[in-house]
């Protein structure tokens, strides 16, 4: 049996935001830590956004935010949603809250300025050494090596006692693993992509559209979403089959003409937000989403996945980086109850992990289908709102699948346990209804009885 340490130096390969928290945790433990990040340093070049999704924090991501003590730090560069902003089709709009009570709230953040935050709180702690520009490209566990290319493509071996894999979707850390632990690993790629536009602010600075929510225009089969940021603009993403035999898709956009057309169909009260919209839509390439599942997280006591390498997800949940920050917290709870035994600790955060990480991958699809169509649906908007009725008259037992995902911190296979368990009791009890109003609240209070308290 070893304890973290025992084998040699300590290492996380991957600078994001999960690599980065996990460096913090794992140096609390009394040792040094070495991280190294494929990009530069992004408090010190400008390496653009990536093109990547806005991040939306929530209580799973605050939860480690606060165990690292940077949350304070945080939300200085945050903007609270209270809820979706639906735009209809005849440009009215429908302000869905997210929760019944002021604390049911999600925080638009940049995912750069989060992950500057977490640097500089590495470097603070004085046993974190980060190594940019260094691309891993394989491990050799015999010689327990990871081998990396600089930024002057020169190969460079560097040896570890134990490696954390933080290295993304596409992790180099799990392919070497993989190789040598007999697991598993399947991306579903998911038929739809997308491309982000920007929302300018207005000349004063202020946001063009309310701040405080997530802005969602449906479409069924596709749709535009819109997060705020603290410059008075909003980063926009549209979402879009790929291809398609019967409608719109990124391969049927490919002229001024076939995109001015699509948005003025489709998006009319969207389109004059963005300025020059044709040339912001044709400006980045189109990024592709798909879940990712892994099975073998871990190799006796040398490695170890956490974050998008173990369970990467698609966005429409606001989980990915939620979910990866709060393995990361996991894994450390797991190392501190097995303190001399890593490969126990390893096999146990991954037993008891993996289910959640099922689970949300689910529930994120699932949760594509519903901002894109059914948050217009009148069947979906009875029994949303029967859902925050039952919340709020019976706040032990009933909680709404989002809050329970969002606000909460129970596992994500429990939460869809409940969730499962609770639609059965709101379709029985809206089958004859065509309003709250028709709500038969006394079977409403006997088949709640019936749940299982909410831990």
């Amino acid at each position: 049996m070893t304890a973290l340490g025992d084998r040699g130096p300590v290492v996380v390969v991957g600078g994001g935001p999960a690599g980065a928290l996990l460096a913090i945790l794992l140096a609390r433990h009394g040792h040094h830590v070495d991280v190294y990040e494929s990009r530069p340093d992004l408090r010190r070049a400008d390496i653009g956004s990536g093109r990547s999704i806005n991040l939306a924090l929530a209580t799973r991501g605050i939860a480690a935010l606060d165990a690292i003590d940077v949350m304070d730090r945080v939300e200085e560069i945050t903007i609270p949603m209270r809820g979706r902003m639906v735009h209809l089709d005849d440009g009215a709009t429908n302000f869905q809250p997210y929760g019944l009570h002021d604390s049911d709230i999600v925080h638009s953040v940049s995912r750069n300025a989060l992950n500057a935050i977490l640097l500089d709180a590495a470097e603070e702690t004085g046993r974190i050494s980060l190594h940019f520009e260094m691309r891993c490209r394989s491990v050799d566990f015999d010689a327990s090596t990871a081998r990396f290319t600089n930024a002057f493509d020169q190969i460079v071996d560097v040896g570890f006692g134990t490696i954390f894999g933080a290295d993304g979707a596409n992790s180099p850390v799990r392919g070497s693993m993989l190789q040598v632990n007999g697991g598993r690993f399947r991306e579903d790629v998911l038929e739809h992509g997308y491309r982000e536009l920007t929302i300018p602010a207005n000349p004063d600075g202020s946001h063009r559209l309310d701040p405080h929510a997530l802005h969602i225009w449906p479409a069924g089969g596709f749709m535009v979403i819109a997060l705020p940021n603290p410059a008075g603009d909003f980063t926009a993403t549209i979402f879009l089959p790929h291809t398609s035999n019967d409608g719109p898709s990124f391969a049927s956009l490919e002229t001024r003409d076939e995109v001015e057309s699509f948005f003025a169909e489709h998006f009319a009260d969207f389109a004059p937000l963005v300025p020059d919209l044709v040339d912001d839509f044709f400006d980045g390439p189109v990024g592709d989403m798909s879940t990712i599942h892994v099975q073998g997280w871990s190799w006796a006591d040398q490695a170890v996945l956490v974050g998008d390498a173990a369970h990467g997800i698609v966005p429409f949940h606001g989980q990915g980086m939620n979910a990866a920050m709060e393995s990361g917290l996991v894994l450390d709870q797991h190392i501190r109850d097995r303190p001399l035994d890593l490969a126990a600790a390893f096999a146990a955060y991954e037993a008891g992990r993996r289910p959640d990480a099922d689970a949300i991958g689910d529930m994120a699809l699932q949760n594509y289908i519903e901002m894109r169509s059914d948050v217009v649906d009148p069947d979906y908007l009875l029994k949303r709102e029967l859902s925050l009725e039952l919340e709020k008259r019976h706040p032990d037992r009933f909680a709404a699948r989002y809050g329970m995902v969002m606000f909460h911190t129970m596992g994500y296979a429990e939460a869809e346990t409940r969730a499962r368990r609770q639609s059965r009791v709101l379709d029985q009890l809206t089958a004859r209804a065509r309003s709250i109003d028709d709500i038969d609240w006394d079977l409403a209070g006997a088949l709640v009885s019936i749940l299982d308290p909410l831990p």
